[in-house]
């Protein structure tokens, strides 16, 4: 026999655990304030850290993103900045530290192609992360070129400088260390020297070694070599100084590249280690650039 609705509405409100059959209280927060939920949520202070984007759309995105959510100091009161973009923004931005003379820390987030130099973009917790990033010291080089005309040009290079025929045809360089000619001529495409943290860039495409991050070396790389044939460049100690030496700077012009900076028409290239500030890198503990940089030595 089915039960009427007045039986079934007393079992409803009966709690069939309870000895005493007492009816569960559900607990009544009031009304629902839609004007409180319409507000914002309080932005989370990021005290001295300021926030740089590459002109992509995918930073800008990402720089409105964590401006909604976090309050900022300003560039030129920040003691560590955030940078959103690539691997190429970051070196810009580390280049205009250093032209200032006013290097600080930086937390790199991949918006991006490769983003070796970045970590993972998070918009969450970014305060902790920062605090527990794991700081890695890079020092750069210093290139001082003269070109055919007398000009020189003091530039500095994080990743390398690079020095690179102009023409079809190949390139004629003398290369000394410490003012002693080691190669009387080099037949080629180019040349390069890079640091530790540049060796797994330009350095790895033209089959140069990989150098930890702690190693006081650098590495002398042609780049497609012609004479001599076998030869597959050096390793040095961080403490040298490399002169390249145009022997044909008229028909067979060369240009000097500090990782984005080019001069043409160079005739020497000097490149030794800065004697200048180092840079900071922050990057989280599990992912940090010393050890990609030796992974890398086992990709495939």
């Amino acid at each position: 026999m089915c039960p009427t609705r007045a039986q079934r509405k007393g079992q409803e409100r009966a709690d069939p655990s309870r000895d005493s059959g007492a009816r569960v209280q559900i607990a009544y927060a009031g009304p629902v304030n839609r004007e409180a939920l319409r507000q914002p949520r309080a932005k989370r202070e990021l005290d001295g850290i300021g926030l740089l984007a590459s002109i992509t759309q995918v930073a800008r995105a990402a720089e409105t993103m964590l401006r909604k959510r976090y309050r900022w100091a300003g560039e030129e009161n920040a003691t560590t900045l955030v940078a959103l973009g690539g691997d190429g923004f970051m070196l810009q931005t580390l280049h205009a530290m250093l032209e200032v003379g006013e290097p600080r820390p930086v937390f790199g987030m991949n918006r991006g192609t490769v983003g070796f130099l970045m970590n993972d973009w998070r918009l969450d917790r970014l305060g902790e992360r920062i605090a527990l990033a794991k700081a890695i010291n890079v020092t750069p080089l210093t290139m001082m070129s003269t070109d055919v005309a007398g000009k020189t040009v003091k530039r500095a290079a994080i990743n390398e400088v690079s020095l690179l025929r102009e023409t079809r045809q190949t390139a004629k360089i003398e290369v000394s260390v410490n003012g002693r000619v080691v190669m009387p001529e080099l037949v080629c495409d180019g040349v390069l020297v890079a640091t530790p943290a540049g060796s797994t860039a330009y350095n790895l495409s033209a089959h140069g070694p990989i150098l930890p991050l702690a190693a006081r070396l650098l590495t002398l790389t042609p780049i497609s070599p012609f004479r001599p044939r076998r030869w597959q460049g050096a390793i040095l100690q961080d403490d040298v100084t490399v002169r390249f030496r145009v022997l044909d700077p008229v028909n067979r012009p060369v240009s000097a590249v500090a990782d984005q900076y080019e001069v043409r028409d160079v005739v020497t290239v000097d490149v030794s280690l800065s004697k200048g500030p180092t840079l900071t890198l922050l990057f989280d503990p599990e992912h940090a650039l010393d050890e990609r940089i030796a992974l890398e030595q086992f990709a495939h």
